[in-house]
């Protein structure tokens, strides 16, 4: 292992020979003993050694203390001060230029190794150190995200290119200023829809909380859509030394965005459009039964409402109630219009119909499962339904909705083989084989509907 090189500044002749003979027998090498501070200045960039013992009193223009400021900054060589004595003035000076430690004339070879060695430790430490720090800003300055880490008072400290080119702010301008009286990005709780401006308070320009989305406003005041987080740097304990914002521009995937959501609503429009026109086309077969399926829709829809459902599968629910009776398209004429009891061979061909539609509507892809509501409508909870014999949670909440409401509408409704049993008829139905046939949920919706609501059919 090499041997730390020492530089020895001491104009006090038989003094530096002495120091000399100490760091020999502690087993250090000597790179040289000068007297002057030019002279160490000028013996460092020759050997450049890993410490310097410097006497603050030096003869000649230039003191220990001069010397081992220029020393520090053109070869951030580590140095340990010898004096005998000092005045306030000069030991203010020596402590300005970050000394490594202090050793008092007389000492002992003890005291002399136990101050290097700290001192060389001391040095490797910061050099190490900063070759972290350089590490971790060379990786933040050379990522795509935005990067801005302030202390704990909420100063800017670090601000990579990325945030620069983002906020319209130069790290230089941004150093040491507050976050949001400065830079003018504040988060606030408070959503604000990306198409209005941000609020102002007390002159500030702010960035406001959309989820983990935010509106940006740079420095010449342009709105950006952003993504944001926001961290706390802590000591490993409760103590918060600063926060970390990271951020990136979403212009592009907002404007993406948008125009998928154009997209969407402009097939979905298309697709409602045809699921009318279908439905059409089963009640001119069926003129007996002409609006049961908009009725059954609708009611189906006010069921889902109340029982708080989201609205993208209430417009599922719609649409599949709206042509939930496809399946007939297939069933002849004079048996839909049949005026009497139909017998079981006809009866068969009518329970037919849920798999009918679903073969239809199978290979179609809707936003919402369709075909396996048409599919379900007719099966119950017990398990004695059709065509599947379906029991409780196998049947999708959707078809158990449908499936109320369409023995709501069927039976207070004309046919053509009776007249209309009435709400009354209906209601006793249902109450009768709640948790039976039917789910007691819808059922208890279904009912406070009617009764509380003062729902009604079209």
């Amino acid at each position: 292992m090499t041997r730390p090189q020492i530089l020895v500044v001491e104009d006090e002749r038989i003094d530096a020979e002495n120091i000399q003979n100490m760091l020999n027998n502690l087993g250090y090498g000597v790179s040289g003993l000068v007297s002057s501070g030019k002279s160490a200045i000028k013996k460092a960039e020759e050997t450049h050694p890993d410490l310097i013992l410097m006497d603050i009193k030096l003869k000649g223009e230039m003191d220990g203390v001069e010397a081992a400021e220029k020393i520090r900054e053109r070869f951030d060589i580590p140095v340990v001060y010898l004096t005998a004595y000092a005045d306030d003035k000069t030991l203010q000076r020596a402590k300005i230029t970050e000394p490594f430690g202090y050793i008092l004339k007389p000492f002992e070879e003890k005291e002399l190794h136990s101050t290097i060695e700290m001192a060389l430790y001391k040095n490797k430490m910061e050099r190490e150190l900063k070759e972290r720090e350089h590490w971790v800003s060379t990786v933040l300055k050379s990522i795509g995200d935005a990067v801005i880490a302030t202390d704990k008072d909420g100063l800017v400290t670090f601000m990579n290119s990325s945030a620069e080119a983002l906020t319209g702010w130069k790290h230089e301008e941004a150093l040491g200023k507050d976050l949001g009286e400065k830079l003018n990005i504040v988060i606030e709780e408070e959503a604000c829809p990306p198409s209005k401006s941000p609020k102002k308070k007390k002159g500030r320009k702010e960035v406001i909380r959309l989820s983990n989305q935010a509106l940006l406003i740079k420095k010449e005041g342009i709105e950006i859509p952003v993504d944001y987080s926001h961290s706390a740097l802590t000591d490993g304990k409760e103590d918060i030394l600063g926060s970390v914002l990271v951020f990136r521009d979403i212009t592009e995937r907002k404007r993406a965005e948008e125009e998928l959501q154009r997209s969407f609503k402009k097939v979905k429009k298309i697709l409602e459009e045809i699921i009318h026109a279908i439905s059409l086309v089963v009640e001119m077969r069926d003129p007996y039964t002409a609006g049961h399926q908009r009725r059954v829709a609708n009611f189906s829809c006010a069921i889902a409402k109340e029982l708080g459902l989201p609205k993208e599968q209430i417009d599922g629910i719609h649409m599949a109630g709206i042509i939930h009776d496809i399946g007939k398209i297939y069933v002849p004429g004079e048996i839909l219009s049949k005026p009497a009891r139909l017998n079981e061979a006809e009866l068969s061909l009518v329970k037919n119909h849920p798999r009918v539609g679903y073969d239809i509507l199978k290979k179609i892809e809707f936003p919402w499962p369709i075909a396996e509501i048409v599919l379900q409508h007719h099966e119950r909870i017990d398990g004695s339904g059709y065509p599947q014999g379906l029991s409780g949670e196998e049947i999708l909440l959707e078809a158990r909705i449908l499936g109320v409401a369409d023995v709501i509408e069927a039976m207070s409704s004309h046919r053509p083989y009776r007249p209309s049993l009435g709400l009354d008829w209906a209601f006793q139905e249902i109450s009768e084989n709640r948790g039976v046939l039917y789910d007691p949920e819808v059922v208890d919706t279904c009912l406070r509907l009617f009764r509380e609501k003062r729902f009604k059919f079209e």
